[in-house]
């Protein structure tokens, strides 16, 4: 009977079924990339046949450990240690793909035994050697998504570089990267001398816990463990299963309504059969459970769907991007698991108060039932023409379907007022400087991968427009007893970037291995001046607290440019410079002969260097897929509910023709009703907006670094995307409700 009464509205099954299945889809797609990324660093640090690794601790991925490299000669130099190899990961941009991650080792390290050649020769191999250009080993799947192969050339950044060997791992994280030799790959990525680990073979296992006691004596400031700790505390993982939940929660949150919606509407559609099942002997419990089942069912049906198009998600990308090793075997049970158990819980939900309302019909009142939207008498407003009349005397699916649109819309709109804000607190930043033109590595995915020779910035001082330059790191560590992160920036004390700090208790910044920090760092850590703080095993005396009025720069502190260098391992190299000129209108003149003179640096007016920022672009194309996503399901919801609101007024619309209303006069009526849903649903959308960037800013610490900024293009734009939604999930409805025929409609029942 549950399937029968489910496939009695195919439409409206099939519709309530894909809005779920895109929220599962996504969070299998995002699921997978996440499941990928951990099991990528378990089978590289694992299958790396090494006892302990040496690490930077306390950093948010191993592209952003770095350790010294004569440490090696040290380690091996130890009593218990067979082995020793040295390790550099990173990533980098490579042709069309955004982020390509490279991994650089000593031609004689044990690891590369690990990677087995299919085409051509390994990297340490004597042919490699002679090739013309620097060589590189390319994994399989990275070479069959860049559609390169043996003896072709690839650019990462700004090097190119000889193919000359195919590797395969049988790990999609390592197949979709490159092995570089690791004086190449400190070049590639701006770290010179420095590592992001090492490798440890001992002679004897049992000899572990003393060699632990000797390197914790000698290296205070780095962290020994075993390779499956860790892949366990790499954070990037956690960060991606973050917006996994945040996306795949949105649309499962807007597929939900829509279910308690088509729910809700088949039971006041079906209010005279339950009248008669009530009538005929059965239970309140008998019709609750069915109504249920019914939702459940749909869910789980939502679900399958739902995995099957998060697997073509997922062998769609494979093919067209090497993005952290995307494959469907990273699609794990716990994963499907978590879907179901969603999907489940949204049935049961979703379902519940339709279930419940069925339950409470009372058969005499049931049998006397006559159509409508709610089962009672009409209510009529005072004000409004047949439109608003409509939709107020079917106010239950009205409101749900309001709070789809308004989910969807106030997400986007949430999301789009923090991003507008951090803009503006970053354009505030460097405009708080007072420079002029704003410089970073050209051609690079993240701002974070931007590496400037401090050499540059002494040329780019030396031209007579320029008053003086100023050069800053920015990073960030992970900070376990602040539960987040910890923003680093790196300053020369006496350079004119830094005096924007107004320190409010202690001093400035003299020397190194000093550290001002802001306010709200220091409330959530509870440190005062004079008391010592460590950021990746390196101990900092706090000389200062300052205050600001950006949000995240409160969340972190400012160490010296040197100091910087030392703990993102890049010595000499600056994230970006800041330029002052002797004379303002001379600015464009100035950005355009450094971007002619210097083809690897990228200048740009202060006023623009957020807007062109790589990171700033990646957030908007994210932002846009999430926005793409949501719409697509709240639109799903809407076409949804008017075209149950068509199945329901059958005869009223057969009534309209037969008085002699035109086609084009009922689908002008559909589409007003569905236009001013969305338009009501863009208003309730504005508030949830303000609701949902009121609720984050209670978030510890993330609360800190969010600042929405409420433009009025916002708004307007958040309402045509409301009336769009409206619109495109009327039209369906409106053109079939004019193909009904005037007897059949009124034999309807």
């Amino acid at each position: 009977m549950i399937l029968k009464n489910l496939f009695r509205r195919k439409a409206r099954t099939v519709l309530t079924v894909l809005g779920i299945a895109i929220g599962v889809s996504a969070i299998i797609a995002l699921g997978a990339l996440a499941n990928g990324l951990g099991e990528g660093y378990k089978s590289m640090l694992g299958g790396s046949k090494a006892d302990l690794v040496l690490s930077q601790p306390n950093t948010f991925d191993l592209s952003y450990s770095s350790v010294d490299e004569e440490i090696g000669e040290k380690l091996l130099a130890m009593p218990e240690v067979s082995a020793v190899s040295a390790m550099l990961q990173g990533f980098t941009q490579a042709e069309g793909e955004p982020f390509f991650f490279v991994f650089g080792y000593p031609l004689d390290s044990f690891v590369l035994e690990r990677y087995q050649i299919v085409e051509g020769v390994p990297l340490n191999s004597r042919e490699a050697r002679l090739v013309h250009g620097e060589p590189i080993i390319l994994g399989s799947a990275a070479a069959e998504v860049l559609d390169k192969r043996v003896g072709d050339s690839l650019r990462l950044t700004g090097s190119l570089y000889r193919i000359v060997g195919i590797y395969e791992t049988g790990d999609a994280f390592e197949d979709s990267g490159a092995i570089l030799e690791l004086g190449n790959a400190q070049a590639l990525l701006g770290k010179t001398r420095k590592v992001s680990l090492f490798y440890i073979q001992l002679k004897d296992p049992a000899l572990r816990e003393r060699f632990s006691q000797r390197v914790e004596r000698q290296f205070t400031d780095l962290s020994l463990s075993g390779t499956t700790e860790l892949a366990d505390e790499q954070t990037m993982q956690e960060m991606l299963m973050g917006y996994v939940w945040v996306i795949g929660g949105l649309a499962i949150v807007i597929g939900g309504v829509g279910m308690m919606n088509s729910q809700l509407m088949s039971v006041f559609e079906r209010t005279r059969e339950i009248g008669v099942l009530r009538a005929v002997g059965w239970g309140r419990r008998r019709i609750l459970w069915m109504i249920l089942s019914e939702t459940i069912s749909v869910s789980l049906a939502g679900g399958l769907v739902g995995v099957g198009l998060g697997y073509l998600m997922l062998i769609s990308l494979a093919k067209a991007t090497v993005f952290f090793g995307i494959d469907v075997s990273h699609v794990s049970m716990d994963l499907l698991l978590q879907a179901f158990f969603i999907v489940t819980t949204l049935g049961v939900v979703g379902g519940l108060y339709p279930a419940w309302r069925a339950s409470r019909l009372e058969p005499v009142e049931a049998l006397r039932y006559e159509g409508g939207g709610s089962g009672g008498k009409i209510r009529r407003l005072p004000v409004g023409g047949m439109a608003v009349q409509s939709l107020w005397q079917r106010s239950t699916r009205t409101f749900l379907t309001l709070g789809a649109i308004g989910i969807t819309v106030g997400s986007i709109m949430a999301l789009e007022s923090v991003m507008r804000g951090m803009l503006a607190e970053v354009d505030d930043m460097f405009l708080g400087t007072n420079a002029e033109i704003i410089l970073r590595q050209a051609d690079i995915a993240d701002t974070s991968l931007s590496a400037i020779d401090e050499r540059i910035a002494e040329k780019i001082a030396a031209m007579p427009e320029v008053e003086s330059v100023s050069g800053m790191i920015l990073s960030a560590v992970t900070m376990p007893e602040a539960g987040g992160f910890f923003i680093v920036l790196g300053y020369a004390p006496n350079e004119f970037a830094i005096q924007r700090y107004k320190v409010v208790e202690g001093e400035s910044l003299k020397s190194n291995r000093q550290i001002i920090i802001g306010k709200m760092m220091a409330e959530a850590l509870h440190k005062d001046v004079g008391d010592t703080l460590e950021l990746s095993g390196s101990r900092y005396r706090i000389v200062g607290i300052y205050e600001s009025n950006i949000g995240w720069e409160e969340l972190g502190g400012v160490i010296t440019l040197r100091d910087a260098q030392v703990l993102v391992g890049r010595p000499h190299k600056v994230t970006m410079l800041s330029v002052k000129l002797r004379d303002t209108s001379t600015a464009q003149q100035v950005v355009d002969e450094i971007n002619a003179s210097y083809t690897d640096i990228h200048a740009s007016l202060a006023s623009q260097f957020v807007e062109q920022m790589p990171d700033i672009q990646n957030s908007n194309a994210m932002i846009a897929a999430i926005s793409l996503l949501a719409i697509v399901i709240g639109g799903v919801g809407v076409l949804n509910t008017m075209l149950m609101a068509v199945f329901e007024r059958t005869r009223e619309i057969g009534i309209l023709r037969a008085l002699g209303w035109r086609a084009r006069a009922v689908l002008l009526m559909i589409m007003k009703e569905a236009i001013l849903l969305g338009a009501s649903g863009g208003l309730a959308g504005i508030l949830i907006a303000f609701f949902l960037v009121a609720l984050l800013g209670r978030a510890p610490m993330v609360g800190g670094m969010l600042s929405a900024s409420w433009d009025p293009d916002i708004f307007v734009r958040t309402i045509l995307i409301a009336i769009a939604l409206g619109a495109f999930g009327g039209l369906y409805p409106a053109y079939r409700a004019t193909r009904l025929q005037p007897v059949e409609a009124l034999r309807y029942e």
